[in-house]
């Protein structure tokens, strides 16, 4: 058992898997030389070589096509995106080629690439570069889309993306990177469709992923305290595959249901769980599901207001509990 940060989890199974397939190779603007723009990638350059760890232009259009490209001719490239919000240049590449190639080649072809990079706000850099389009990239059949709430998980999931034969989309949290927790030694991979209960509680579920587990555990621990509310919490670590069946049965357990995300509320991936969990489970809600969110506006680049109001934090969650539990 080591302590790692997010970053450095996600840097370590970047460093194994690219030792154990010849064929790992990562890609993506300021990867190697300036040791990746959030230091995911730092040092791998000189450890590894420039044949393995790949500047590219600023093209996303570009270099995603490129890896798309390589990956069906068997290499598995991990590319790079400085920002999640910057998918919609390569849109066509990642959404109407890597996602259906399997799809269109009757399984002759497989597209084994991994696009990761971070996708959130809160970090005050305004509306184009702090979107959340796993609920977008999630509605694609042929896309699996995996985000990962602690270091542990992202060190595992990691090694799975990369090892997966289909397109991962990997979506990080820039406010992660630096928070450490326990990782477990060796070649340990989690699959995917797999959530984890991340508390256990009896009086009322909350659905969630990302960074927003923290908050919901941060709620659950306050509304212990001060409310003697056991709040089951359920990280899914992966949006496509859903493991439906661990949120059901959750619900069957608590009969109540809070879900919490960092995405606008039209069309989130929220309105599936809701939309899901109200056909499959009708019977066993107590209470309407009530959804915690971010405001259905640009980002806002105000740090206090961003901070506050925008983004789902501990304070909100509670809020929505209490509502719930009325």
């Amino acid at each position: 058992m080591a302590t790692l940060t997010y970053r450095e989890a996600i840097r370590a199974a970047l460093s194994e898997e690219i030792e154990r397939d010849p064929n790992v190779v990562i890609m993506g603007e300021e990867v190697a030389q300036f040791n990746g723009a959030y230091k995911v990638t730092e040092g791998m350059l000189e450890k590894y070589g420039p044949k393995r760890i790949v500047d590219t232009p600023i093209s996303e259009a570009g270099f995603i096509g490129m890896g798309i490209g390589a990956s069906m001719l068997g290499i598995r490239p991990v590319m790079e995106l400085m920002f999640w919000s910057f998918f919609s240049v390569a849109y066509d590449q990642i959404v109407n080629n890597a996602a259906n190639v399997r799809y269109m080649s009757g399984g002759q072809i497989a597209c084994p690439i991994v696009i990761r990079g971070p996708a959130n706000g809160g970090t005050n850099v305004g509306a184009t570069h702090s979107h959340t389009p796993e609920n977008i990239l999630a509605h694609h059949p042929g896309l699996k889309v995996v985000v990962p709430s602690n270091a542990a998980d992202a060190k595992a999931l990691m090694k799975t993306a990369i090892r997966d034969n289909d397109p991962v989309m990997f979506l990080e949290n820039t406010l992660l990177y630096g928070i450490a927790g326990e990782v477990p030694d060796g070649d340990i991979c989690l699959p995917f469709g797999r959530a984890h209960i991340a508390r256990e509680g009896k009086d009322l579920t909350i659905v969630t992923y990302g960074r927003c587990v923290l908050h919901s555990l941060a709620a659950a621990e306050k509304l212990k305290a001060d409310k003697g509310l056991n709040i089951e919490v359920i990280d899914l670590r992966t949006i496509r595959p859903l493991d439906v069946d661990t949120v059901l049965k959750s619900v069957a357990k608590t009969h109540r249901v809070l879900i919490v995300e960092e995405q606008r509320p039209f069309c989130s991936v929220g309105t599936m769980l809701a939309a899901t969990i109200q056909e499959e489970a009708f019977d066993e809600l107590d209470a309407p599901i009530l959804r915690v969110g971010t405001i259905d506006a640009p980002a806002i680049y105000a740090p206090p207001v961003e901070k506050n109001y925008q983004l789902p934090n501990p304070e909100r969650v509670i809020e929505g509990v209490l509502k719930v539990m009325r």
